[in-house]
């Protein structure tokens, strides 16, 4: 299916590898232009000659230097209509082995870079009359996860974020959604649960490939999905088991 979003231009936060990664292949297969960021600046790089787009670096970590991995990503492609917001999860643990300050580093990469990151976004697109911002956050949103208790509570604060700036800008042609992946194989997951990780908690009984949320998130990109908005999609292989 044809997106029709050929020509557009696109920020992909933390797509040095894993999901940002597949998404920002997805995207430039739909002819896209695409500024990608990661952390160290040699596999920024990298994945940027093996993608064909552009790159920069972002400490995605710090709220400001989320917001202005957008900026530069806006100045070198002359605008953007499509921001991929992604990131680094926070530490494992559970609430009795946390300590009360780390929560501020959790706020701090969780919540308040996708915030920036978003605030960076938006005027630009409203003044255009159109935009697309689609956040990977977690299933964990939904059903937290018993040890991974600082990524429940952040995330689940930018989802709030997300569906009350959605509110806000939909009349403006500007969308935003979220995508909660359930357990993927990327590194994120072994790092928590190492050679183990829950299968059996999911139906379909396997792990999910790291690029099969990319086209659930390239549909939200889509002009297609200009109606859909303030949804908060989970792609968990029948994980999540609630009714709403």
């Amino acid at each position: 299916m044809d997106l029709g979003i050929a020509g557009r231009k696109a920020a992909v936060a933390a797509a040095t590898a894993g999901l940002g990664r597949a998404v920002a292949a997805a995207l430039v297969a739909e002819g896209v232009e695409v500024t990608i960021c990661g952390s160290d600046a040699g596999r920024a790089e990298a994945a940027a000659a093996e993608l064909g787009v552009g790159w920069t670096t972002a400490d995605l970590t710090d709220p400001a230097a989320a917001g202005r991995f957008v900026e530069a990503a806006t100045a070198q492609m002359g605008g953007l209509d499509i921001l991929v917001v992604n990131g680094p999860g926070p530490a494992a643990g559970t609430i009795s082995e946390l300590a009360p300050d780390s929560y501020q580093a959790a706020l701090d990469r969780s919540l308040l870079a996708p915030v920036q990151m978003c605030l960076a976004a938006v005027p630009g697109m409203r003044a255009r009359g159109w935009g697309r911002i689609v956040a990977i956050t977690s299933l964990g949103v939904r059903q937290p996860y018993p040890t991974l208790a600082l990524s429940n509570t952040a995330r689940s604060g930018a989802t709030g974020f997300l569906k009350t700036l959605a509110r806000e800008i939909a009349a403006d042609g500007v969308t935003v959604n979220s995508v909660q992946p359930g357990l993927h194989a990327t590194a994120r997951v072994t790092s928590v649960y190492g050679d183990h990780p829950p299968v059996e908690t999911i139906p379909a009984g396997r792990l999910g490939a790291p690029h099969r949320p990319r086209a659930v998130v390239g549909l939200l990109c889509s002009s297609q999905a200009g109606h859909l908005t303030g949804v908060a999609l989970p792609v968990d292989g029948g994980a999540y088991q609630a009714l709403l």
